[in-house]
């Protein structure tokens, strides 16, 4: 009856009991069970024909909420490995299930968790009464954080939830409070990058920080750095940050472009001495000048996507009737086109060419437009010109840097209030394309 028992545990706990002699007990080693408190194995337990009352064969062994079961009689020397425990009554055996439940229904119905998350998270997480964690989410409530921003600070790091906020949370916030991050600013980053709370005030964030500090020779350019990638903070920049200056520095880069490369895109700092490097390298060879800013959005788009992901965006171009010295040139007059998606990159030369009839080779040209939204400012415009087109009010060769790349008012200046007499429902649909845009 005890195989019973066994057929609803692990398969890789039954090949361990076929090693056992047939000379052996009955039960030499039972194994894990899959959940806790299987029920289908305690009852088969109960109903098996072993002769010694259960705790007898029951040890625990809590490893993230599982137990390990095993006999208390003679090991087989084919087990050796497996030493006699010492009896536990069964009791004791509900203990750990009985807090890992309760967190996970405490994860549930007071932070929102789904019951999958919850189950995850209550592996890192012991606790049979609601005090401690209530004071932390109440704590992160007295600081301004929302009900979801609370959550995702668990969801990302549960640990958190039971961590002695007087020494480890505290100080941390308010050192970025000294530091003029506050209020919901404060409370989205840290919602959003909850990691920073696990990292030494004293060892990672402070001096960190002070390195940033000292390059911009601003506290509130390296707080807005912090903003815009928290991240940075806990890396090693000693290890990745200073090098790859350095390596700009041997390049000729002027101080002032690595600060506002720093400063806008600190993520481009965040890679490999060598691979760093290499980018650098080929950067030069394609034949940007180190002096101009530029040179710091290549190194930044090389460095925002894998080898692969630049071919394939190279492939997507070529579709279109791109030749490789027309990609190079569109580069070379704006990185951030390499920045569009391959979807993007196929959305947008299917509308200039097949919608609006211009030639591959005039968009390449003029590479900003894949950098522009196509829902929000080209789709709008490019309606309205076509009205303007279909009218006889404008020529068909229209400059594409005034009607694509301008300001909004110089746009509508241009293309809607000087027409006001000829076609006065102009600025009306224009309104109504910007708002479909939005929706």
């Amino acid at each position: 009856m005890y195989r019973t028992a066994i057929a609803s545990l692990n398969p890789r706990f039954r090949v361990l009991l076929q090693l056992l002699p047939t000379s052996s007990p009955k039960l030499e080693i039972f194994a894990m069970a899959e959940r806790i408190g299987s029920q289908k194995f305690v009852s088969s337990f109960y109903t098996s024909a072993i002769s010694k009352p259960m705790s007898y064969f029951l040890c625990k062994s809590n490893v993230l909420g599982n137990y390990s079961v095993r006999a208390l009689g003679p090991i087989s020397n084919n087990l050796g490995f497996i030493r006699n425990p010492k009896p536990l009554p069964l009791r004791f055996m509900s203990t750990s299930s009985n807090q890992q439940s309760f967190a996970v229904s405490y994860l549930i119905n007071s932070l929102g968790f789904s019951p999958q998350t919850a189950v995850s998270a209550s592996k890192y997480l012991n606790f049979e009464t609601p005090e401690k964690p209530d004071k932390a989410i109440e704590f992160f409530k007295d600081y301004g954080f929302t009900q979801t921003q609370i959550s995702r600070v668990f969801k990302k790091c549960p640990g958190l939830l039971l961590s002695d906020r007087e020494k480890t949370i505290l100080p941390k916030l308010e050192f970025f409070e000294s530091k003029g991050l506050s209020g919901p600013e404060l409370a989205k980053v840290v919602s959003g990058f909850p990691y920073i709370l696990r990292n030494s005030l004293a060892k990672q964030i402070v001096p960190s920080y002070e390195f940033f500090s000292n390059l911009f020779q601003s506290e509130e350019k390296a707080i807005l750095t912090v903003k815009r990638c928290p991240d940075i903070i806990c890396r090693n920049v000693e290890k990745y940050v200073a090098p790859n200056i350095t390596t700009l520095r041997e390049h000729g880069v002027p101080a002032s472009n690595i600060a506002t490369l720093l400063h806008y895109q600190p993520k481009a700092f965040m890679i490999s001495m060598d691979r760093f490097r290499e980018i650098v390298e080929e950067v030069e060879r394609m034949g940007f000048n180190a002096s101009k800013m530029k040179f710091l959005l290549a190194v930044f788009a090389f460095r925002a996507m894998s080898k692969q992901t630049w071919e394939s965006k190279v492939d997507a171009f070529k579709k279109w009737g791109w030749s490789d010295e027309e990609i190079s040139i569109a580069f070379e007059r704006n990185p951030w086109c390499m920045m569009a998606s391959e979807d993007k990159i196929m959305a947008c030369m299917d509308f200039f060419t097949n919608k609006m009839g211009w030639s591959p080779c005039r968009v390449a040209n003029r590479p900003v437009l894949l950098t522009l939204s196509l829902k929000k400012r080209v789709i709008p415009r490019c309606s309205l010109f076509q009205v303007l087109l279909s009218k006889g009010l404008v020529e068909k060769e229209v400059s594409l840097a005034a009607l694509l790349e301008t300001s909004e008012e110089k746009f509508l200046k241009k293309f809607v209030k000087c027409y006001k007499e000829e076609a006065p429902e102009l600025l009306k649909l224009y309104k109504e394309k910007m708002d479909l845009s939005k929706g």
